[in-house]
Order: structure tokens, then C-alpha cells, then sequence
């Protein structure tokens, strides 16, 4: 049983340490997701596995179309279209087909990064840590708080941030990028305008200035 004081881990580490395509492979989500350590990406396979194992079991069952089956199909379904990982339409074969970022991208870090609250993912993991993120009117702090699909309309600044000043030097670089990016897509090439550049410069190193001091100046 173990001694109760003590939690067990809720993820399983890899069965081989030393497989150089898995290790390249995480340490590519790592840098795209911004993650702390490798349990972070392990804790999500784990959770993905047993997504997959149980629409596996109700995929190998004789009749899902009613009874328990069909009870317990559709509950899984329900259960993760909530948690923003399939569609409302979706299958069981669907989720077979999901990812370890599709289950990584519904973290709290990563939906800042997405709705426009941070200028990268690990400057979205400090602006969660640091108090800055709220969801509704609770603030949160654990960046992998996984947000759910009603959440995420709730998801903004807290109150009581600077950084609802829209001249605060992170919201200035946030919409610095988004014009970047708007010119990419019209096929623009900015340095053609430098004006707009030198903007966009002073803007950068303003909110990396402001991570440094702790992403609340």
C-alpha cells in the first residue's frame, strides 16, 4: 500500500532512459511548450495512454449502441470534448489519433500563450507563476492547470496586474508581434518598413526587461 504520506506518481517514466529518438523528440516539446522538466511531458503521455486504453477497450466491446456501453462511450466523449481535446462531433477512433501536445496545449501556460497574453510560451509560464493570469475571478498560478473549453472566454489579466495598462511594455510587444505576423501573412516584408521595426525592437527589449524584474513592473 505504501505509506499514505507520501503520494504515488501519477505519470510512468520511460521504459528505456537512453532511446536518442525519444530524447530529441521531448526535448523538442520541451522548447515548444515551454515545460520546466521532462515529468511535465511524461505526466501528459501517461494521461493521453490511458485516454487511448480505455477507447480502445470500448472500441473492442461486441455493442456500444446502448446499455452500459453506450453510456460509458458517450461520458468518455462528453468528458473530453469539456476538456477541449476533441470536437463535438468526434469519434472513439478520434482519440486514438491525439497527440502528446494536443493534451500539452490544454495547459494553462499554454492557452495564456494562445489567447494573446504573453509574447512566448515561457514568458506565459512566468505571467502564470507570478499571478498575473486569472480565470474568471480566481486567480491561478500553476501553469499546467488544464483549462477546460467553458474556461477559456474567462481567461485574462487579473484585476489587480499592470498589465492591464495596454502601454505596459508586454502588451506593447504583444501587439508588436501580432503586426509582424499580419505583415508575414499579406506577404510584407518588414524591414521595408523601419520605422515599424525600430518599434517593434524597442517594444521587445522593453518586455524582456520587464520578465527579468519579474513580469509585474
Amino acid at each position: 500500500m505504501g505509506e499514505p504520506k507520501f503520494s504515488r506518481p501519477k505519470f510512468d517514466t520511460p521504459s528505456h532512459p537512453w532511446k536518442a529518438d525519444r530524447i530529441e523528440e521531448e526535448h523538442a516539446i520541451k522548447a515548444n511548450h515551454g515545460l520546466k522538466n521532462m515529468k511535465e511531458i511524461w505526466k501528459a503521455k501517461s494521461q493521453l495512454r490511458r485516454y487511448r486504453r480505455q477507447a480502445m477497450r470500448l472500441i473492442g466491446m461486441v455493442d456500444t449502441s446502448e446499455g452500459h456501453g453506450k453510456r460509458e462511450m458517450e461520458d468518455l466523449l462528453h468528458s473530453l470534448y469539456n476538456k477541449g481535446l476533441i470536437e463535438n462531433n468526434a469519434e472513439l477512433g478520434d482519440i486514438l489519433s491525439l497527440g502528446t501536445e494536443d493534451v500539452l496545449s490544454r495547459r494553462l501556460q499554454a492557452q495564456v500563450y494562445y489567447k494573446g497574453l504573453a509574447c512566448s510560451m515561457k514568458q506565459a509560464r512566468q505571467l502564470v507563476t507570478h499571478g498575473q493570469i486569472c480565470i474568471g475571478n480566481q486567480k491561478v498560478t500553476i501553469p499546467s492547470y488544464p483549462v477546460t473549453r467553458d474556461e477559456e472566454g474567462d481567461l485574462r489579466y487579473h484585476p489587480s496586474s499592470a498589465l492591464n495598462d495596454p502601454n505596459h511594455a508586454i502588451r506593447q510587444a504583444i501587439e508588436g508581434r501580432r503586426e509582424m505576423a499580419e505583415y508575414a501573412e499579406e506577404g510584407v516584408d518588414p524591414e521595408a518598413t523601419p520605422e515599424f521595426a525600430e518599434e517593434v525592437r524597442v517594444a521587445a527589449e522593453a518586455s524582456n526587461e520587464a520578465i527579468k524584474q519579474g513580469g509585474d513592473e
